[in-house]
């Protein structure tokens, strides 16, 4: 103990195992973060107005196991969760136990949550193979829809960053706190005036046009088509290289169909006039129109439920 107050008292108590608060806050927020909904879902009040928590036990251990097996190793409470046989069940469930808990308190499948607006970008961006693994520095200005910090108070334009800053990873996105990142908004991210631990999740007719249309997932529908046009083989394994970079696994019998005929369509479409295959595919060598065509079904597939729900 130390002999009078201070901030090195505060840490000190903070992970003494006389106060089993900590790992016990720790643990539950992480656990929200993977399976949507905490073991006590008041991630930010664990007192007397707070919610109980469904697996008193659960909780417990985990805290223990957190602070004695694991030594407060974030990664390896990550590993612990992710290869229990509770997270690697499927989410699918029959219409008659999901009636009876909807909000799976009793962890009888697998979770099935959207994932939050930066997991989005930096997964879309890594399924492009444009996603940059610098490390550190100053914050960088990712590519967003004109006109979004002009129109605040001390606004001023966006400009993009150039070269491999304009895709450095979310952490890295300049914030400005009268007018946040738009597409992290629209995803449900908080503004800076406030910390929240747990982020509210909606489904709206926005989020579906941002993967569309937004100027940095457009970027990353042209690479992707630009990489799928330029490798070998035919269309479906063209097609297969898709369904493992946007959703971990190849497309079924049914879903190669559809997304064939789709594409057939696109491609006459090009070959028609009716698209332009130069303004949709973006400078680079190669077939345009070849370009274009499996640029405009990355980005179809882009903005299935499944890119961008955990499941």
């Amino acid at each position: 103990g130390e002999s009078r107050p201070g901030r090195m008292a505060l840490a000190r108590f903070l992970v003494s195992p006389e106060n089993p608060l900590t790992a016990r806050v720790t643990v539950n927020r992480h656990w929200q973060a993977f399976f949507g909904r905490g073991i006590v879902p008041t991630l930010d009040d664990f007192g007397l107005q707070g919610t109980p928590p469904a697996h008193p036990e659960l909780l417990d251990w985990l805290a223990v196991a957190f602070l004695e097996d694991l030594d407060w190793s974030l990664k390896r409470l990550h590993r612990l969760v992710v290869t229990s046989a509770t997270y690697r069940q499927s989410s699918s469930a029959s219409p008659r136990s999901f009636a009876a808990d909807p909000a799976n308190v009793l962890l009888a499948r697998g979770p099935r949550v959207r994932l939050e607006a930066e997991q989005i970008r930096d997964g879309v961006l890594r399924a492009a193979g444009l996603l940059s693994a610098k490390m550190g520095g100053p914050g960088v200005r990712p590519p967003q829809p004109a006109g979004v910090t002009e129109v605040v108070y001390g606004g001023g334009a966006w400009e993009p960053s150039a070269g491999e800053d304009r895709h450095r990873r979310s952490i890295y996105t300049f914030q400005k706190r009268t007018a946040p990142f738009a597409m992290v908004t629209t995803f449900d991210g908080p503004t800076g005036e406030s910390c929240l631990p747990r982020r509210d999740v909606s489904n709206s007719a926005l989020q579906a046009l941002t993967l569309l249309n937004d100027p940095m997932f457009l970027e990353a529908a042209r690479a992707l088509g630009a990489g799928l046009a330029a490798s070998g083989g035919d269309d479906p394994a063209r097609l297969r290289e898709l369904g493992l970079r946007l959703l971990s696994r190849p497309f079924a019998a049914d879903e190669e169909r559809a997304l064939l005929g789709y594409l057939a369509v696109q491609r006459e479409r090009l070959a028609a006039g009716a698209l332009d295959a130069a303004a949709l595919a973006g400078d680079g060598a190669g077939d345009a129109a070849e370009r274009a065509a499996w640029m405009l079904l990355s980005r179809a597939v882009m903005n299935l439920d499944e890119t961008v729900v955990k499941r």
